[in-house]
């Protein structure tokens, strides 16, 4: 994508109301308007709200709100840029169950508050392979504990990747940690017991690595812990 256009999609994110754009030191003072407040100030409803951490072009997002009105969805990303397209689509087609927020992942307990959010949606992220970018990988003990912090009890964890590394390294954290895992498969193209919200949708990455004949692998989990 050329600079100008990174800078028209930048300049159009700041007109939509759907976009919210916080600034770090507004989330580390924990003075966030949002934050705990998403149903009563942003949605103005009571439903039930799913994330989608690092949501690129918001496909997950909006794919998800429009075939479950009675939720909100929000994705998180920190490059504006990429979810100009869903912030856009969702504006133009009136869709008033998404927003979008330009933020660290990292930063995600100071968004929202204990119990706020449903479910979380992490779809085809970096598998941050080498050892020393260990700290980066959202499946990490670290980001876990993040993620305890905002979801309700009993909240499910999607993942969804076609990195055969970062499917096992999870697996194996959540094993380690003795976290209930819901649903695993390698490959959820090939397997008729797959669910269906984990293929109903495919992102614009998910698209080229099927045509390339690589696995898709997903995890469906939660982070209470079993005994």
């Amino acid at each position: 994508m050329g600079s100008k256009n990174k800078l028209k999609h930048f300049q159009e994110n700041e007109t939509f109301s759907n976009v919210i754009q916080p600034s770090r030191e507004t989330l580390l003072a924990d003075s966030f308007e949002y934050k705990g407040k998403w149903n009563t100030h942003f949605f103005k409803n009571e439903n039930p709200i799913v994330l989608e951490l690092g949501c690129g072009k918001g496909e997950y997002t909006i794919h998800l709100a429009k075939k479950n009105p009675n939720f909100n969805f929000i994705g998180i990303d920190i490059k504006g840029a990429r979810f100009w397209r869903g912030a856009k689509i969702s504006t133009v087609e009136k869709i008033t169950n998404v927003a979008f927020i330009r933020s660290q992942i990292e930063l995600v307990n100071f968004l929202f508050k204990k119990n706020e959010v449903c479910e979380i949606w992490i779809t085809f992220p970096d598998p941050q392979i080498k050892y020393k970018r260990t700290k980066h990988r959202l499946t990490n003990p670290a980001f876990l504990d993040l993620y305890k912090k905002v979801l309700t009890p009993k909240g499910k964890i999607h993942l969804k990747t076609d990195s055969e590394f970062l499917f096992g390294y999870t697996l194996g954290i959540l094993r380690g940690l003795n976290y209930p895992i819901l649903y695993a498969h390698h490959d959820i193209y090939n397997n008729v017991y797959s669910p269906e919200e984990a293929t109903a949708v495919q992102t614009f990455y998910e698209k080229k690595y099927l045509v390339e004949n690589k696995p898709i692998t997903y995890i469906q989990f939660q982070l209470a812990s079993n005994g």
